[in-house]
């Protein structure tokens, strides 16, 4: 029997659980699930004969390293900076490990480490990273294979509102860690475009944007990722002239989040002060001039050259920015008081789906020729537990778990699936869950 453990029973961890639980008499595996919150465990196990629920505290090493004895595989889906302290314990334990979080510096590290004892650490099997790295390097892989010569790749992804849930000005609802959405895009974005590096500070991110079209489902705006630079190694594409990778949102959001951004809402860095008493209105007008003959929207219009009448105040005002209603939170950054107000609104409802966007276009030249291929993926979630989000973070994840466990995989140490040997065989189970891409190639 292979005992397989997992840390951390959150809703991304769902499809993984699922799929585990699902394959384990199968397989002859043991599932434990290990999470704070002990019940949360007990009901993602749901009573199945191969699943076992634990109690777990990521501070306590000593209970951690308990957790990871016996097991042939430990699979963390913890937030990312527990990764490492996870990581350790598995080397020091001769264990196998699997998350679907960014290889981090101090997995880099030991990854001589893991391949001299035999161990596979698997990283970056969710989505973005993860489907991205695969569905690239298939379609990569293939122009290398026929003899093309790629000039620019270009790679977006969203994690989105299903347009049947799409009842709100901003087109978007939270379907990832809040946290994670406010604080997006903090630092420099980097990219190259025609063999000219390009910069984008923080404050202009939001202003150099790109509109896509995808399958059937109308535009997208597309804001740069942080490091696309980095991509050049990872795909092998160092001399390519052209590589950008961004972030999709639907057309208008962009131009909305701006103005948080401008005014300094989204820093994280500063407490503000007496916050517990101060309004929401109050809070805005903190960071605008100091003018009591004029509204808050007035001098933020003016300040931020906005129609008074136009979407972005209307997309403000929808989210009860300029309200007079309590913040009530001490203590707390201006990030974390704007993300409280973001929850109340951009949750999703019982009954709402999520989707996950994807599409990237590859430029290559081939005798003398100049082609471009296309490639989308749309996936929508089933329901709120069930989500588009959680499907396509964990089914990769697992998949890579079963051929790790049935000993298919070559590579050792710290690896993340840009190889056939992990792409091929999890591109084409995912498209069992309906999570498939279509391409159109044409010349250009």
């Amino acid at each position: 029997m292979k005992k397989i453990l997992v840390l951390g029973a959150g809703l991304s961890a769902t499809s993984l659980i699922n799929y585990l639980l699902k394959h384990s008499q199968q397989y002859d595996w043991q599932v434990e699930v290990a999470d704070l919150d002990y019940s949360l465990a007990e009901r993602k196990i749901n009573g199945h004969p191969s699943g076992k629920a634990l109690t777990m505290d990521v501070n306590d090493s000593k209970g951690i390293a308990q957790l990871v004895s016996g097991k042939d595989v430990v699979v963390s889906m913890l937030p990312a900076r527990f990764h490492d302290q996870v990581a350790t314990e598995c080397l020091l334990q001769g264990v196998h490990m699997a998350t679907a979080s960014y290889v981090s510096p101090k997995m880099r590290e030991i990854d001589n480490a893991v391949k001299e004892k035999g161990l596979i650490f698997l990283n970056e099997l969710g989505v973005d990273p993860g489907i991205d790295h695969m569905s690239a390097m298939q379609v990569i892989d293939r122009i290398r294979a026929k003899g093309g010569e790629l000039t620019a790749f270009f790679s977006f992804t969203g994690g989105l509102i299903a347009p049947e849930s799409d009842n709100n000005p901003w087109h978007y609802k939270f379907t990832w860690n809040p946290r994670n959405v406010v604080l997006a895009g903090q630092g420099v974005s980097q990219f190259i475009r025609n063999g000219m590096y390009k910069f984008i500070p923080y404050h202009k991110l939001f202003e150099r944007t790109m509109i896509r079209e995808v399958l059937d489902y109308g535009k997208f705006e597309v804001y740069p990722n942080r490091d696309s630079l980095k991509y050049r190694k990872i795909y092998g594409l160092n001399d390519i002239p052209t590589l950008f990778r961004g972030t999709m949102r639907r057309p208008g959001y962009c131009d909305a989040w701006n103005v948080f951004v401008q005014l300094g809402c989204t820093d994280d860095s500063y407490i503000v002060e007496n916050s517990e008493q101060m309004t929401y209105r109050e809070f805005i007008n903190a960071f605008l001039r100091y003018d009591q003959e004029k509204a808050v929207e007035q001098k933020l219009a003016e300040y931020l050259q906005l129609d008074p009448k136009g979407d972005v105040m209307q997309k403000l005002s929808w989210l009860g920015i300029f309200e007079q209603r309590k913040i009530g939170m001490s203590n707390v950054s201006p990030a974390q008081i704007l993300q409280k107000l973001l929850e109340e609104k951009w949750s999703l409802s019982p009954n709402d789906k999520d989707m996950i966007v994807m599409q990237h276009e590859f430029e290559y030249k081939l005798q003398g020729k100049n082609h471009q291929i296309t490639s989308a993926m749309v996936y929508i979630g089933q329901d709120t537990k069930n989500t588009a989000m959680s499907t396509t973070v964990g089914t990769p994840l697992a998949i890579g778990v079963k051929l790790l466990l049935n000993d298919k995989l070559r590579s050792k140490g710290v690896i993340i699936p840009t190889k056939p040997e992990l792409y091929e065989p999890i591109l084409e189970e995912l498209k069992e869950y309906g999570i498939a891409f279509k391409e159109r190639e044409v010349l250009i």
